[in-house]
């Protein structure tokens, strides 16, 4: 019976191995039929060497070589405007008129008071001359001629105040002042702006402050008009940091001829700094960025020792990508230089990395390629 019961499991044993070897030969033949991964289609370039010209960017607000809000110093009714809103006016033009008939009354009272001290100084001089009065009555008429005269300058200069003028040439803004209005002093009246040349006034940090120079050239740029630069050059630099931003203030001067910059506009500052350095560049897409460092992904034959490497329709095998670490520089535009881990002729992905991984066959198609420009317009599409 003993004998019987170990046939028996013998016989399940060995029943159970065939039907195992004949499902592994069944799933070894399903492998080996199915279809190998194809390769995956990215967007390469090649890293070379490019000129590069270092740059310090900020961003400033513009300012103009003169502005200043027109006010009036005393209070008083307008008679009369002399000018409408945009007008171009020249240094000394008259832009109001205010009542003055009272204070021009007054000065004629006041310059009659002083003729009449000027007609008494005259003939007391010739009775001292005669000496029939004393020098102290001669120095009184002096005196109280002099008086007057202060008075009649005091009141005459009230009596300018009432007509109010350009301080200098320039462009006049938007006013609402109107005839039979009362002013008070200090009551802005309209703006006036020397634009023909303005300034950029902006902060570069202390690190930054040996790369700067009276002179030294520089590219504004304004959201305004996009894709144009306005040249200008670095005119005054600020003698004292800022101890709260440890920045230092400067001031650019760019011209303005068509008048296209207004004061109080945003804008984006570069700087040339020192000579012109060659560095690989990648287009910005190029770079994957993680915690522990940047990679890119290089395209290279695959190693002679690859077993069935995968081919195209020609025989020829795929490129294989391999991720490498680099270390990144500045930024211009869409590009960015790479400092260590490349090697010029190189040909790296731009674009489809995340299908990617070390060993990945793929085929090239650079029939849209990432920007890369390094100095980058808007596109509307």
């Amino acid at each position: 019976m003993t004998k019987r019961m170990f046939i028996m499991i013998g016989g399940v044993l060995l029943l159970i191995a065939v039907l195992a070897f004949g499902k592994y030969l069944q799933i070894k033949k399903l492998i080996a039929s199915s279809p190998k991964p194809g390769a995956q289609t990215v967007t390469a370039i090649k890293a070379e060497e490019s000129q590069w010209q270092p740059q310090l960017t900020s961003v400033g607000t513009l300012v103009p070589v003169r502005g200043v809000d027109v006010t009036t110093e005393i209070a008083g009714l307008v008679r009369q405007v002399h000018f409408k809103s945009g007008d171009e006016v020249k240094a000394g033009q008259v832009l109001i008129e205010m009542n003055a008939d009272s204070d021009i009354a007054q000065l004629r009272a006041l310059q009659a008071a002083a003729d009449l001290s000027a007609s008494v100084l005259k003939r007391d001089k010739l009775q001292f001359a005669a000496q029939a009065i004393s020098q102290a009555q001669l120095d009184n008429d002096d005196a109280d001629l002099k008086s007057r005269k202060a008075l009649v300058a005091q009141q005459q200069a009230v009596v300018d105040k009432k007509t109010i003028r350009a301080p200098f040439a320039g462009k006049l803004g938007i006013t609402a002042v109107n005839p039979g209005q009362y002013l008070n002093p200090g009551d802005k009246l309209v703006t006036l702006q020397t634009i023909d040349t303005v300034y950029v006034d902006f902060f570069v940090p202390q690190k930054q402050l040996a790369g700067l120079s009276i002179g030294q050239k520089l590219n504004l740029t304004a959201d305004a008009y996009p894709g144009l630069a306005f040249p200008g050059k670095v005119t005054s630099i600020s003698p004292k940091i800022d101890a709260a931003t440890r920045n230092v203030q400067v001031e650019a001067t760019v011209p303005n001829g068509k008048r296209q910059l207004l004061p109080g506009m945003f804008a984006n500052v570069s700087l040339d700094q020192g000579e012109q350095k060659k560095y690989l560049t990648l287009p910005q897409t190029a770079i994957t960025y993680n915690p522990y460092g940047s990679t890119v992904f290089v395209l290279a034959p695959p190693p002679a020792d690859a077993k069935d490497p995968l081919k195209d329709d020609k025989g020829n095998a795929h490129l294989v990508a391999q991720q490498v670490f680099v270390t990144t520089g500045p930024t211009r535009g869409d590009q960015v230089a790479i400092l260590t881990g490349l090697k010029a002729g190189q040909t790296v992905v731009t674009s489809g990395q995340l299908k990617l991984k070390n060993g990945t066959p793929a085929v090239i198609d650079n029939k849209v390629q990432p920007a890369n420009n390094p100095n980058p317009t808007p596109q509307e599409h």
